[in-house]
């Protein structure tokens, strides 16, 4: 009688059922089981928040199956993520399973390696009831006031629109700042630069600063141009040169919010590829026998601490000696303080082995895993490495009795500089003080005469703030408390989703939609949109998680406010007038010769007269055909290998069965390598990647990368039928898709094992 475990995602699936043999099976229930219903509230407010939970739609045969899997094993073990979503998951598979307490057991596995999984099912616990409950608080609150605020959004705005509780302030953020840039008023101020030469070809540049009593801001072109005609012309005195050394400091490893924010500025990045990716790293690649097969590449991407194992702390020092030498590595270990009020059940985001370099592996991932697993890669070991040295220098020069400056560093030892460097956002850098990297300024001494070569006055004006990006919104939700990083990228998605934000470029901007419904929110909700009240609720589910505080007495207090809220509302919100702008168009109405505006229909959108019911003139919406601009052939893509016979490049090229890769000396060298595409499941046959590849007619196959038709030679694994990432409940191996049909078969045609897909089944109850 084998052990089940129970995990969330059929990849880490795969990954775990290698670690722990055939006492084991390994069973993934791809996410939530359980839910409220979406049909209505769910949640009985009078008496005491009970919430009606229910199987979650479509997943009635996965639950049977897991069921019958779970009676005939010998213990069950749930292994969910390590978070309070993880542990909620745990809890609703033990009451839809019905699981005896007994023999259900919960592990969690902060990094998807052989000794980590081997030594958590060694160490099972009971559900952590009190990460169940403030998940719980969370889903309930998420729900209450959900549900609660749309009839209102619908009444005063428009029908379909929905709240939500950390979305709103989210949006509200976004707004607030689009009210800052429209109020802004830019304010004049300029800059003197004099460009100083000592000898031949010696020449650096200097900034006016102020004089002996201090800095001077120069507002206007008059003030400006009386200090350039007292400079013009005259020497300037060195009044001081000032050379120090200072020791700069490596940035901590990464937390979910530091990661989301550094691949947005470095990557591009956007919150939900960045989290996409994170979790295929975390549950487990296939990197290459030579690696050790199916590896965890990461630790547990949700977390907000900074602490780092002694053994992962040692791994890398001894990398780091190896790699860099001895000068590179520090005294001790380095640690970082995880900040009061931080989740620190999990270690920072590190490689899981850091001997496992990027470009070791690079082969095997991915460009976003790549890109990704090397970021975090670099920032762990830069955060264990030496500090940089910086040769500073700052001169002082008068002329006319005003002084000028400038300033610099140098780097004297790079330390972990050489590895790595932290990104910085636009506000940062727009607030940094002016200082060049790497300056150039001859010696000087003190009291020496410098000539002037040249004076050049500058007008500016100040900018307004800069608008969002996802990596400074994050910043300021994780720097206000608002939210928790594991949720970031679902409070941007769902703003974007709902329209009350659009992207441009990297920058967020609020819609008509999400300036009239933030405006709806603070009027009518303020604590539902109030950043400090936002912050205190998510403290209270902290403490719920401690085992501080009890559901109720956080659900109970909430409810009696915002129930307030709502009677008030009730009274007042038909009478604010939340219209949403109109947008005009360039068409006149050709019965009474107004602009035409855009509305919304039940076929979409048409240009309608403004002057509706006295004019009910309407015209359909016809976007002009532009003429395509002619363009200039461009080269053919080179692929990122060599030919394979000469070693030339190759070039991607057009066929009638689709793009190949040919050699660039064609026609002297006729080499011909397909282009595949990856399938996101592991070879049954050899742990190799399965591609996706075209036949004659355009005919899809699925074959293995190391596929050889050579005797003796290389995998065999090739098939019509596409093989998916879910093994068979009866023998375990892979399942695979009949090929036009929704059938699942066993890979192992003596197991005989077959059954409907998943959504041919729910058409059928449907």
């Amino acid at each position: 009688m084998a052990n089940l475990v129970i995990v969330e995602s059929p990849s880490k699936a795969t990954a775990i059922k290698k670690y722990l043999g055939s006492n084991y099976k390994v069973i993934a229930s791809k996410g939530h089981v359980r839910d409220l219903p979406k049909s209505s509230l769910s949640v009985d407010v009078e008496n005491g928040f009970e919430a009606h939970y229910i199987n979650i739609r479509g997943k009635g045969d996965l639950i049977k199956e897991i069921r019958k899997e779970a009676k005939a094993a010998k213990k069950v073990f749930l292994a969910p993520d390590p978070d309070r979503e993880g542990e909620a998951i745990a809890w609703h598979l033990a009451a839809a399973l019905g699981l005896e307490p007994e023999k259900t057991l919960r592990v969690s596995f902060n990094e998807i390696t052989p000794d980590v999984v081997r030594a958590a099912i060694k160490e099972p616990r009971a559900i952590d009831m009190n990460l169940v409950n403030a998940q719980q608080t969370r889903r309930i609150w998420d729900r209450v006031v959900g549900y609660k605020l749309s009839p209102y959004l619908w009444k005063a705005v428009k029908n379909g629109l929905s709240a939500g509780r950390v979305q709103s302030v989210a949006a509200r953020i976004i707004v607030d700042r689009e009210d800052e840039i429209r109020a802004f008023v830019p304010e004049e101020y300029w800059t003197i630069d004099a460009q100083l030469g000592v000898g031949e070809g010696k020449e650096f540049t200097v900034r006016f600063y102020g004089n002996e009593s201090g800095k001077i801001k120069l507002d206007n072109e008059a003030e400006t141009n009386k200090i350039v005609k007292a400079i013009d012309g005259k020497d300037f005195t060195v009044k001081s040169v000032k050379r120090a050394s200072r020791q700069k400091l490596p940035a901590p490893p990464f937390t979910t919010s530091t990661m989301q924010q550094e691949a947005s500025r470095k990557l591009g990045f956007q919150s939900q590829r960045i989290m996409r990716v994170a979790q295929e790293l975390y549950e487990g690649i296939h990197v290459g026998t030579e690696n050790g097969g199916v590896q965890g590449l990461i630790t547990y991407m949700r977390t907000d601490s900074l602490r780092v194992s002694a053994d992962a702390q040692k791994a890398a020092r001894d990398l780091i000696s190896e790699k860099y030498g001895e000068g590179y590595c520090p005294e001790k270990p380095r640690t970082y303080k995880t900040r009061a009020n931080a989740q620190d059940a999990h270690e920072a985001i590190r490689p899981s082995h850091v001997d496992l370099e990027p470009a070791k592996i690079h082969k095997y991932l991915t460009p976003d895993q790549y890109r990704l697993y090397k970021l975090i890669w670099e920032r762990f070991v830069a955060s264990q490495m030496q500090s940089a040295t910086l040769n500073t220098l700052s001169v002082e020069l008068e002329a006319a009795g005003y002084l000028f400056r400038a300033g610099g560093y140098s780097v004297a030892f790079p330390g972990y500089m050489a590895v790595y460097e932290e990104s910085e956002d636009e506000e940062t850098r727009a607030d940094a003080i002016h200082e060049q990297k790497d300056i150039r300024i001859p010696e000087l001494v003190e009291g020496e005469a410098v000539a002037l070569r040249h004076i050049e006055p500058a007008r500016h004006y100040t900018e307004a703030p800069a608008r969002y990006t996802e990596a400074s919104l994050i910043k300021f939700l994780d720097e206000k408390g608002i939210g928790r990083p594991s949720t970031y990228n679902t409070i941007i998605t769902t703003i974007v989703s709902r329209n009350y934000v659009v992207r441009d470029g990297k920058s967020l901007v609020p819609t008509p939609l999400g300036e009239v419904t933030t405006r709806l929110m603070k009027e009518n909700f303020s604590d539902i949109v109030d950043y400090t009240f936002t912050a205190h609720m998510e403290d209270q589910l902290d403490e719920i998680e401690k085992g501080n505080v009890e559901m109720l007495d956080v659900l109970n207090p909430f409810w009696k406010g915002f129930e307030k809220e709502l009677e008030r509302a009730e009274e007042t919100i038909g009478k604010g007038s939340f219209e949403l702008p109109v947008e005009e168009t360039d068409i006149i109405c050709d019965k009474c010769g107004a602009k035409m505006v855009i509305k919304n229909g039940r076929y979409g959108k048409f240009a309608a007269c403004p002057n509706y019911p006295t004019c009910r003139n309407t015209k359909p919406l016809t976007e002009k055909k532009e003429e395509p601009e002619r363009v200039e052939k461009k080269p053919a893509p080179v692929a990122d290998f060599k030919c394979e016979k000469c070693g030339a490049d190759m070039v991607q090229r057009n066929g009638r069965y689709g793009s190949f890769f040919a050699c660039s000396r064609y026609p002297e060298c006729n080499f011909t390598k397909q282009k595949t595409k990856e399938l996101d499941v592991l070879c049954p046959d050899c742990g190799g990647k399965v591609l996706i590849k075209t036949g004659r007619n355009k005919t899809v196959f699925y074959s293995c990368e190391n596929y050889n038709s050579t005797p003796g030679e290389g995998c065999k694994f090739s098939s019509w039928d596409m093989p998916v990432s879910e093994n068979c409940p009866q023998c375990g191996k892979l399942l695979f898709r009949k090929k036009g049909k929704a059938l699942l078969v066993c890979h192992d045609k003596e197991c005989g094992y077959k059954r409907e897909s998943e959504e041919t089944a729910a058409e059928k109850k449907e």
